[in-house]
């Protein structure tokens, strides 16, 4: 229009050039052809003509000429410039100037000679045409206007048109019904009617609706009356509302519309004849009917599920039935069908997908394919969509299928053709399908068919650039399973086929894609419908009626019940049996072999659902108490354990849940893995293994599978191939081990914090005992490549990783046995040769070579230091070897080659057996025989060649240059007590390569030692340890004990297997081991005294435990005193004392701590058959000739002591030998002179004379030997039997046997000591002072060696070993010559102290170093001293200190040379803690003993100069600060006082000595 607009210059110019300008315009835009627009364009320029005169511009009777003019050009010219005059007319009358309106008037009346009158009165306004002249009166023509109208439009006819004129309805009816088949199109028909219309006058509505009408009734005709409406219809809401009528018609009750009218409804909604807006409004019922009807039909079904769920009284049953009847009646009066989806299913059928897909969203979720109808007519579409895409990827091989015949319709959505077209219509339709594909199980195969076919292309596929498309279409096919497969497979009634076709889909998904598919079936997809509400109640209510009638005896019925109903409804099923399990683990075995009639979709959902329990976050692990893991738990984990093994299910979901479980600091789950592990492996972790199993776990795979546990395990191959490759595929067998490893101590440092200690025990087994556990799996069954590869090395271990050592070594001592063999075996390949020497060559070298990065990678574990006492080598030796590597169990190959005979024999003679199976059996056990046996040899000959390598290192493995005792500490520290609680077998391994390493001659190793220290300080170990760490402790020192007993026994055999073994030498001389000297070697009868202490001490330690109270000592000790029983208590007060404290535990505790009960019940009837072979004191060791002898030096945790305070050291090295010889004097009256047994006393020292085993009599014997030859020891011999010295020890005993029962008496009774008490020992003291006297005078040395050793063991532990395991055990070797009397003192004690004083006098008694009985019997009596003695101390005073002020200066002077590291204001504190403790010592020690000592001037002198003749490097390390007893001495002034203030204390009765008491268990 704008380009129409006239340019001014036509205005100006007009007569010159702008009149032929505007013609020329005007003929050009009549000769356009354009559809209708050109008429605008000439509209446009008459109307620009003319304002320019309204406006004035151009004159009237110019524009008037060419308008004349212009009406040749067209016909309906006049008409065209009557539509602008009539445009005009409206602006002008608008206008306020007056002018421009009479300019249009003007114009107007110029024009009416060529512009017909009755033209311009239709279109032009009444006021107008009266202005003009056209009409009389404007008012007149508007009356006159309104009259027509009424009586055209509302004034009805006097007759009826049908009846009047049927003849026309007849006509068009033949017309529209006749044979289309022929040459008769839509255009011909229309033609005929249009003339039927004219002639008969018909209505044109009532033609269009009597079309359709017979369009309904010849639906098949669809081209055909599509097209005669398409071009009959001007109006499409004409049509519509036709339509709608028809509807209408069919909205009352009852009634049903027709099919025929919804198809043509669809087929013109198809052709977009109509909208579909404006047709939805006719329909019935309304959307908010619809939603109302979905909310009602959701509440009716929870309803339903309710009433499935809940106990229905009977009275409340006939009440529902009523109410039912009442529902039923109102059904009968059906309200009209719903017309939406009718259409919709119209739709459908003819595959307009476009305008159905519109329909469904307005109605909620799966409401209109709930109806089956519709549901099938989709599915029908999506057939025919897929079907190309189908034959080509989806059909199996053989298959033929239905064929399909493709939509006629042209505008059905277009058949895909590859995997990216699904995503266009078909996945869009499958949604909209829901769970109702049920409906239709072909199609869901199909879609089933096609998804696995895409997993397969999909993960074939790897190229970068279809990588998006591939993803996307995977998150579709997912977002199919989650809302179309597996809610569809709920509604489908059994269908196993269905259930294993779709696991062919879903077993190629990731496991953590299948879990969250089960988890929103399981949570959430039953929610959605109305028929899933009623599905999941029925499942439920079905699950119940089954499990309540599930026994072991109908397995079968009930399984292929349980297995009906889990092939649509798995989840919901084992939700319920898993809530049933988790209370009655009775289930658990039924329930197992129920479940084979299973699909394999079924197993890996049951995964999923035991896994969902577990993890459940509102149920709590630990039982109420907090003590214990809930049962649930536990029964889950049974379960889990028993289905993973017999059913192929997929491991790698669970296993991964334990994996995260323990990274997130959790360790309860382990219970799982721990069962599983047992069941699919066959591998058991108990502590309660008998001692044959034990000896069967040291064998061969084949004897442990036999022989090592409680259930024969068979059948676990294909199990345990499956949990193997579970834990490779998904690289977790490293993963879980080091995070076990590192848990163990976080279940007590991270998780332990709030947990009851005994549950923070039991957790810290249970992930041990799984470590040791799934370490045994991977070692048995994983190839040696595949453990090397995964397993790194030690150093990489423990530092990066943080894994403990010894769960290090476990991981990789299989590696180390693997790599050792294949070298071994490549070496003998490449050099051939089958002589038994050479073989052992190759095999050293093998172990050389595997093992030397080893001995480097270790030095990094530990400080620098610790490699000077012990060598990489022995260290790693110890770790890596085993006991398959030490010892071959004969007797338990032969134990079960014997069964299989026994077998073998069983079945020939059992006629029952049918032969084909006889043969087979047999066949079996010969095999099996078969292989033990050669398992037997291959062991044998490993075990030689072991032994033969330890033989060649054995002298290397430890130091010269280090000290005994610290060699022995760093050994048990980092050794022996980690690895003997690690599992039962590395418990008797230790003990094994102990004796071993005895067995050997290893140099520098004391074996008295090291037994030394294990049995003397266990005290502090059976408190550490954990329920299941205790078992393998006992089983240590049982095997322990068992070696020395066997010792013990017989002297053919100790002098067979000890004597001139370095292990019992007591000097180590520069020079090393002289083997033929028997000076140096501990004698036999010393042996037995020394095992008689080992017992003490024992006995003494559990005695401790057991008055402790503490839950953890009392449990521990008893597990540990059972597990020694066999070897321990031999000897019968020892026994009769702890059966004593075991009694009065069982009555403590019987109502307070059952467990506690239950062990100390079974211990103690255990301990009571054993009673038969118990001992008196002085068949276990010879009593009679008691020997005189020092104690060892420093004994920190000797006889009666719990350990030994820092606090006390200090106390501990002042006056240590001189008390022990004047306690000993006193205790034992007179001593004979030395015998033979005695004779063989040694002395053992270390390089720095750490920890030394001091014997006065062999360096006395060796003294004489320089001086005086065999005279004197012979002429010392000869002592005569009925000496005062004797007489005065039986009068002694006598008094100590008085003594010991009245002090028992008054220990039961709880109170103090009385005077008589006191008498009597005063007496007892006196008598043996004055025997001392008399031998003093005799003059016989004692050897001062003894306190210098003493001091020296105490120096060295102030100094150096502060370590835990150090300082529960640091006890050095124990004195060989024990006084029998001291020995015998103890046993009283420890006898008539079995109440709870005892515990506190142990704990006194742990700050005295005791090497004399006469300490003891102060410390436990606390009586006054005797009158007499006290002024013979008066008398011995001023001789004592001249001496001991010369020694003190010598002895301050070593301490400081040898403490020189330390920091300065520490020395200074000790050095002055040390000098007030000295003389405060010296003085209360001075004062319990009331003779002088018995070491000559002499016997110094000789020391002292034996001291100046030993190498410089000994003086260094060896000279500490000593004091020497100065025989016949007075004592000081200091110790008078101390003596008093000793006195006054003992005096102030109880309440001082619980106090004390107290303050020492404190202390300790």
């Amino acid at each position: 229009m704008a380009t129409l607009i006239l340019p001014g210059e036509w205005i100006k110019n007009w007569e010159k050039s702008g009149k032929h300008e505007f013609v020329q315009l005007c003929k050009e835009l009549t000769q356009k052809t354009d559809h209708g627009s050109e008429i605008r364009d000439i509209q446009a320029a008459l109307y620009e003509l003319c304002w320019q005169v309204v406006q004035g511009n151009l004159k009237l009777d110019l524009v008037v000429s060419v308008l004349g003019d212009m009406m040749e050009l067209r016909d309906d010219m006049p008409s065209i410039l009557a539509d602008v005059f009539s445009t005009l007319d409206l602006e002008t009358a608008a206008l306020e100037e007056k002018v421009k309106r009479d300019h249009y008037t003007q114009l107007v009346g110029a024009c009416l000679f060529f512009v017909p009158d009755a033209i311009l009165k239709e279109r032009l306004d009444p006021e107008t045409l009266e202005s003009l002249g056209l009409i009389k009166q404007a008012h007149q023509f508007n009356q006159k206007i309104v009259k027509i109208k009424t009586k055209l439009f509302y004034k009805q006819q006097k007759f009826n048109l049908l009846r009047e004129e049927n003849e026309g309805y007849a006509k068009l009816i033949t017309e529209l019904g006749q044979d289309l088949s022929g040459s008769i199109t839509s255009h011909l028909v229309l033609e005929s009617i249009k003339s039927l219309i004219g002639c008969f006058n018909l209505d044109p509505n009532r033609v269009l609706d009597i079309i359709l009408e017979v369009y309904e009734s010849r639906s098949d005709q669809d081209e055909f009356f599509l097209s005669l409406i398409k071009s009959y219809m001007c109006e499409p809401l004409t049509l519509c509302h036709i339509l709608g009528f028809k509807f209408k018609f069919y909205q009352e009750p009852n009634e049903e519309t027709p099919k025929s009218l919804y198809h043509i409804a669809a087929a013109l909604l198809h052709h977009n004849l109509i909208e579909l807006e404006d047709l939805y409004v006719h329909l019935m019922p309304v959307d908010a009917a619809i939603v109302e009807e979905h909310k009602r039909d959701i509440s009716e079904a929870k309803q339903i599920a309710r009433k499935l769920v809940m106990v229905v009284l009977p009275s409340e049953k006939s009440e529902d039935k009523d109410k039912e009847k009442e529902k039923e009646e109102e059904k009968n009066d059906k309200p009209p069908d719903n017309q939406k989806l009718g259409l919709l299913e119209a739709l459908l059928r003819i595959g307009d997908w476009h305008h159905a897909q519109s329909i469904m969203d307005q109605m909620p979720s799966f409401y209109a394919t709930s109806h089956k109808a519709i549901a099938l007519a989709l599915c029908q579409l999506v057939h025919l969509t897929v079907e190309p895409l189908y034959r080509r990827a989806g059909l199996p091989k053989g298959a033929r299928g239905c064929v399909l015949h493709p939509l006629r319709n042209k505008r059905a959505p277009r058949p895909v053709e590859s995997f990216d077209d699904l995503r266009r219509d078909t996945f869009s339709m499958i949604c909209y399908l829901g769970p109702h594909l049920s409906h239709d199980a072909i199609l869901f195969a199909k879609i089933v068919r096609l998804g696995k076919a895409f997993m397969k292309e999909y993960q074939s596929d790897s190229r970068s650039d279809v990588k998006d498309k591939m993803e996307t279409l995977l998150s579709c096919f997912l977002s199919i399973a989650d809302q179309v497969l597996l809610p569809s497979l709920s509604l489908m009634e059994c269908n196993a086929c269905m259930s294993e076709e779709l696991w062919g889909l879903f077993k190629l998904f990731p496991y953590r894609h299948r879990y969250r598919l089960y988890g929103q079936w399981k949570n959430e997809t039953y929610t959605s419908h109305p028929l899933l509400v009623k599905v999941k109640a029925q499942t439920v209510e079905r699950a119940k009626y089954i499990m309540k009638r599930l026994t072991k005896e109908n397995v079968k019925q009930s399984g292929r019940q349980i297995g009906k109903l889990s092939h649509s409804n798995p989840t919901i099923l084992f939700d319920y049996m898993l809530s049933q399990i988790q209370w009655y683990d009775n289930l658990i075995v039924p329930v197992v072999d129920s479940l084979k009639y299973l699909t394999s979709l079924n197993y890996d959902v049951l995964a999923y659902c035991i896994i969902e329990a577990l993890a459940n976050p509102e149920k709590e692990k630990m039982k109420h108490d907090d003590t214990t893991i809930s049962s649930w738990l536990q029964s889950l984990a049974s379960l889990c354990g028993a289905v993973f093994r017999k059913y192929p299910i997929e491991l790698a979901g669970l296993l991964q849940y334990v994996t995260n479980q323990l990274k997130a600091g959790k360790s309860f789950d382990l219970l799982i893995l721990k069962e599983v592990v047992q069941k699919m492996a066959g591998i058991e972790i108990t502590d309660e293994m008998t001692s044959e199993q034990l000896e069967a776990m040291t064998g061969g795979e084949q004897l442990k599978a036999e022989g090592g546990y409680f259930g024969q395990i068979r059948n676990t191959k294909k199990s345990s191939q499956r949990l193997k490759d579970a834990l490779l595929d998904h690289e977790l067998a490293l993963p879980l081990c080091l995070l076990m490893a590192q848990q163990r101590n976080g279940v007590v440092f991270l998780e332990g914090g709030e947990k009851h200690l005994k549950l923070v025990g039991h957790l810290y087994d249970q992930c041990h005992d799984t470590l040791v556990q799934f370490g045994g799996f991977l070692a048995s069954n994983l190839s040696t490549e595949d453990y090397i590869k995964r397993v790194p090395s030690i150093d990489i271990l423990c530092n990066q990783f943080h894994t403990p050592h010894d769960a290090a070594f476990f991981l990789s001592r299989p590696m180390y046995a693997h790599q050792i063999l294949s070298k071994y075996d490549e070496l003998k390949k490449a050099e051939k040769g089958n002589r038994q020497q050479q073989k052992v060559h190759k095999y050293v070298a093998a172990c050389e070579l595997v093992m030397t990065p080893v001995h480097e990678a270790v030095v990094s574990l530990h400080p620098a230091r610790v490699w000077d006492d012990l060598r990489p080598q022995f260290y790693a030796t110890f770790w890596s070897l085993t006991m398959y590597d030490l010892a071959v169990p004969h007797s338990a190959y032969e134990r079960e080659v014997n069964k299989l005979k026994v077998q073998i024999k069983a079945i020939e003679e059992n006629p029952e057996i049918p032969m084909n199976k006889k043969k087979k059996e047999k066949e079996r056990c010969t095999a099996l025989q078969e292989k033990l046996q050669e398992e037997e040899k291959k062991q044998l000959e490993h075990v030689q060649r072991v032994l033969h390598r330890l033989k060649l290192e054995k002298d290397n493995w430890l130091l010269a240059k280090s000290t005994k005792n610290e060699t022995i500490t760093k050994f048990l520290q980092l050794c022996l007590f980690p690895r003997c609680i690690f599992s039962s077998i590395d418990a008797v391994y230790c003990a094994r390569f102990v004796e071993l390493v005895h067995q050997q001659k290893t140099p520098n190793f004391c074996t008295l030692l090291c037994y030394d220290r294990v049995f003397s300080a266990i005290i502090y170990t059976v408190a550490s340890c954990t329920e299941n760490e205790s078992h393998r402790y006992g089983r240590f020192l049982c095997c322990m004990l068992e070696t020395v007993t066997r010792w013990h026994s017989d002297r053919a055999i100790y002098e067979k297997e000890c004597v001139n073994y370095p292990g019992f030498l007591t000097i180590f001389r520069a020079t090393g081991f002289d083997g033929g000297n028997k000076a140096d070697q501990l004698d036999y009868e010393n042996f037995r005294h020394v095992v008689h202490k080992w017992h003490y001490m024992l006995t003494k330690a559990s005695v401790h435990c057991l008055e402790t109270g503490d839950y953890t000592h009392i449990r521990n000790i008893l597990i540990v005193l059972t597990k020694i029983l066999p070897c321990y208590p031999k000897v019968l007060n020892l026994g009769q004392a702890l059966e004593c404290r075991v009694h009065k535990i069982c009555l403590e505790e019987k109502d307070k701590r059952p467990d506690l009960y239950a062990l100390a019940m079974g211990y103690s009837g255990r301990l009571k058959g054993q009673k038969v072979h118990m001992v008196p004191e002085n068949e276990f060791h010879h009593k009679e000739q008691p020997a005189r002898s020092s104690t060892p030096a420093n004994q920190q945790n000797g006889p009666g002591s719990t350990g030994k305070p820092a606090t006390s050291t200090s106390k501990t090295e002042e006056g240590t030998s001189e008390d022990g010889d004047r306690g000993k004097d006193k205790s034992q009256g007179t001593t004979k002179p030395v015998n033979k047994a005695n004779s063989a006393a040694a002395k053992v020292t270390t390089s720095n004379g750490n920890g030394a085993l001091n014997s006065t009599k062999a360096v006395k014997e060796r003294d004489d030997k320089e001086k005086s030859g065999k005279e004197k020891k012979e002429k010392k011999e000869k002592t005569p039997g009925s000496t005062p010295e004797t007489k005065a020890e039986n009068r002694r005993e006598k008094q100590r046997d008085e003594r010991a029962g009245k002090e028992e008496r008054v220990a039961r009774e709880g109170k103090e000591k009385t005077p008589k008490a006191d008498r009597e020992k005063a007496k007892a003291e006196e008598k043996s002072s004055k025997d001392d006297k008399a031998k003093a005078g005799n003059g016989e040395p004692m050897e001062p060696s003894r306190e210098r050793d003493a001091i020296k063991e105490s120096k060295s532990k102030e100094k150096g070993d502060r370590s835990a395991v150090a300082g529960s055990l640091k006890s050095p070797v124990p004195r060989l010559e024990s006084a029998e009397s001291e020995r015998d003192h103890k046993r009283r004690k420890l006898d008539s102290h079995s109440s709870p004083s005892h515990s506190s006098s142990v704990k006194d008694n742990s700050n005295e170093p005791k090497e004399s009985t006469s300490k003891h019997h102060a410390n436990y009596n606390s009586v006054t001293r005797s009158k007499s003695r006290e002024r013979e101390t008066e008398k011995k005073e001023s001789d004592n200190t001249q001496g001991r002020s010369k020694e003190k200066k010598e002895e301050k002077d070593r301490k400081e040379r040898k403490r020189d590291y330390a920091v300065n204001e520490l020395e200074t504190s000790q050095e002055s803690k040390r000098r007030k403790d000295e003389n405060g010592m010296n003085s209360s020690k001075n004062s319990k003993s009331d003779s002088p000592s018995c070491d000559s001037p002499l016997s110094a002198e000789k020391e002292k100069i034996k001291r100046s003749k030993s190498s410089s490097k000994e003086k260094a390390d060896s000279v500490k600060p000593e004091r020497t007893s100065s025989g016949g001495k007075k004592e000081s002034r200091h110790d008078k006082e101390k003596s008093e203030k000793k006195e006054k204390r003992d005096s102030s009765g109880g309440k001082e000595e619980k106090k004390h008491h107290k303050s020492s268990d404190k202390h300790r």
